[in-house]
């Protein structure tokens, strides 16, 4: 057993447990515990036959696979590897002639409010039609694609596209410089770049092609031969001839037929680049086979998926969950889902609620962040409030992208799900492709700020720094000890980064998750306590930063949002330093000094003395990407009264820095 000195310490105590109502149980899936228990056991007694009877079940093979997985070249682990198929086979060739040919397979909602839909039959023609226009401008099988595309219906499209051809697409966030979309296009060696003239997004007109132009002028993009451009507005771009076309009149051109490019398992689908501090751009390579596998499984198994469900995950196709919940995984399913352009808070914070009531969603999967802001939102005006909208069409909501806060949570069953949807707190991450521990909806009991344990087949640990088991109830690094479908198949172009990063010796060849976490000594159950550098030592004390933020929000009377970090500190090695978002406008003076020690007090009685913030800094807003991503290394470089030197050019508010840069 470890030296306890390496163990992160919790104190956070969640004992509200929520059990899944007898009509839950009665129509799920995967019906209470013991059915739970019953599929891990299947994947403890036979690992290799549980992942081949799911591949065989869910996926259609061109060539089935004899060899369900490959260990000869460990970290490198390949699955399915001699069979063969297409992804976008998967998610759409075979629903035509089912009675899903006809679905509504995309519901479309633009940001100022006006509604497409688009049937599977006719997303297949769409998409046919454009993996004709990469043919014809040369990207054959193996190429890379980057798309730098608003969250519309062509960004799906040309995503499907990509796969169809066999061709590998990288999807650049429509909120990234010039400079970071140059770095990933360099990268990845793309011969094309797909883009929109601009983007809408809370009223306002982005430009994106602009941005790809500066991009491409940069130099060292020399591979990118075409430049497909979307006309998402009227307004008129730069158009270089012989380099840049239009898509509308590129795909008018082409037949509605394409057959699909044939591919190995293994075959690279995506490079996805994870956001991250400066230095060279990580690329994050998934494997087609074992990656669509687990985005279908865990639609239907942690989303209970129905027939007649409405989906909606409100991520963008820029980051993984846009990829395996919006762009893969509800259709491979079959499901009909709603894709949305704008932001939560335009032309109010009503939004997201009265898209709900419209379009009777069923299956709602939204960030913390959002809900936070919502929070605030309905608590400073009334007429933003969920209560002024029908939601009773909801019966599973769900939460991804960081740990959600257990107030956060209440309010979210409370006022969304009427205390009758079962949350799904998920947890995973760019690199694991899909979900890995989640409570299921009609099996799991729920507790506020735990996303519970993992899916079936998915083999989760808590160890110390030598990959040592830690008992429950003593904190932790978070690895998954087997290997599994979805898993990053390597860092693109770079096999040693992804070894040292993911692999390292010292943990037993385990993949290191870079979390930390906790598990309940009751229930076993896993709490993930902040990312493992973001850990405070303080007096020989090692607190997650996620507790510290759980504590602050639950002071429900005063603050909305918060987000902790350390800085060096003579004393005690790290201070504790909080930035808070008030429900009320920001302080001054003796006020805001009375005011951060209500809240230095209220976090010595929820968590203990140790854990009171030395100092804490109160602002509008946090800094935030646009797609609700706290930047917490920004924040970090305030702390320690650094000049923030990062490229801030995703940041939704800029000049939120400046006001959080002064201490209250």
């Amino acid at each position: 057993m470890s030296d306890t000195s390496t163990a992160i310490q919790s104190t956070l105590v969640e004992n509200r447990v929520f059990e899944p109502s007898a009509a839950t149980v009665q129509a799920a899936r995967i019906a209470g515990m013991d059915a739970y228990r019953a599929l891990c056991a299947e994947a403890e007694q036979d690992f290799e036959g549980f992942w081949a009877r799911r591949a065989r079940e869910l996926l259609h093979w061109h060539k089935p696979f004899t060899q369900v997985l490959d260990e000869s070249n460990k970290p490198f682990y390949r699955w399915f590897a001699d069979g063969e198929l297409n992804a976008s086979y998967n998610c759409l060739d075979r629903h035509i002639g089912t009675p899903r040919e006809h679905k509504t397979a995309i519901i479309f909602e633009a940001d100022d409010g006006t509604v497409t839909r688009v049937t599977y039959k006719e997303l297949l023609a769409k998409v046919c039609q454009f993996a004709n226009v990469l043919k014809a401008k040369g990207v054959k099988k193996g190429d890379r694609v980057v798309i730098y595309m608003p969250m519309t219906i062509e960004g799906v499209v040309a995503m499907q596209a990509c796969a169809r051809i066999g061709a590998t697409h990288s999807v650049v966030f429509g909120g990234f410089s010039a400079g970071a979309l140059k770095d990933r296009i360099q990268d990845a060696g793309a011969v094309a770049v797909v883009t929109a003239n601009y983007q809408m997004r809370g009223g306002k007109e982005l430009p994106l092609k602009a941005i790809v132009d500066e991009a491409l002028g940069m130099g060292g993009c020399e591979t990118v031969k075409s430049v497909i451009v979307f006309q998402r507005t009227p307004t008129a771009v730069h158009m270089e001839a012989g380099r840049d076309t239009f898509m509308h009149e590129e795909m008018a051109a082409q037949p509605t037929e394409c057959p699909v490019e044939v591919v190995g398992a293994e075959h690279p689908l995506f490079i996805l680049y994870t956001s991250g501090s400066t230095g060279k751009p990580k690329g994050v390579q998934h494997a087609t086979g074992g990656y669509l596998l687990w985005a279908q499984q865990t639609m239907l198994w942690t989303f209970d998926l129905k027939d007649d469900d409405v989906f909606w995950c409100t991520a963008d196709i820029g980051w993984i969950t846009g990829h395996s919940y919006v762009a893969y995984g509800p259709l491979a399913a079959g499901a009909t889902q709603i894709v949305f352009e704008g932001v939560p808070t335009y032309p109010n914070a009503g939004r997201f609620w009265q898209m709900i009531e419209k379009h009777k969603c069923t299956i709602f999967y939204t960030a913390p962040t959002a809900i936070r802001s919502l929070i605030k939102a309905a608590d400073t005006d009334e007429k933003v409030h969920p209560k002024n909208w029908n939601l009773s069409t909801l019966r599973i909501l769900g939460s991804v992208g960081e740990p959600i806060n257990p107030e956060a949570w209440m309010w979210y069953y409370k006022h969304i799900g009427g205390e009758r949807c079962p949350i799904v707190d998920t947890f995973w991450q760019t690199e694991t492709g899909g979900h890995m521990i989640t409570p299921l909806p009609g099996a799991t009991p729920l507790v506020p700020g735990s996303c519970t344990l993992p899916l079936p087949g998915i083999f989760t640990a808590i160890v110390d720094e030598q990959g040592n088991d830690m008992p429950n109830g003593q904190g932790g690094i978070l690895v998954v000890k087997k290997p599994w479908p979805s898993m990053i198949r390597t860092i693109w172009g770079d096999p040693e980064r992804f070894k040292k990063s993911y692999f390292p010796e010292e943990l037993k060849g385990y993949y290191l998750a870079g979390d930390g976490a906790v598990r309940s000594e009751d229930r076993g159950y896993f709490r993930i306590t902040g990312r493992i550098d973001d850990v405070l030592n303080v007096s020989g004390h090692r607190m997650g930063t996620m507790e510290i933020e759980s504590a602050l929000v639950g002071k429900t009377d005063l603050v909305a949002e918060a987000a902790v970090v350390g800085r060096p500190d003579d004393v005690t090695g790290e201070a504790i330093v909080a930035f808070v978002v008030l429900k009320r406008p920001i302080p001054t003076g003796d006020e805001a000094k009375a005011i951060a020690n209500e809240l230095r007090n209220w976090v010595a009685k929820e968590i203990g003395p140790i854990a009171k913030p030395k100092e804490i800094r109160f602002g509008e807003n946090l800094p935030k990407t646009r797609s609700g991503k706290i930047m917490r290394r920004l924040l970090r470089s305030l702390a320690k009264g650094e000049a923030v030197t990062q490229d801030t050019s995703t940041l939704e508010n800029p000049h939120i820095l400046e006001q959080l840069a002064k201490s209250n």
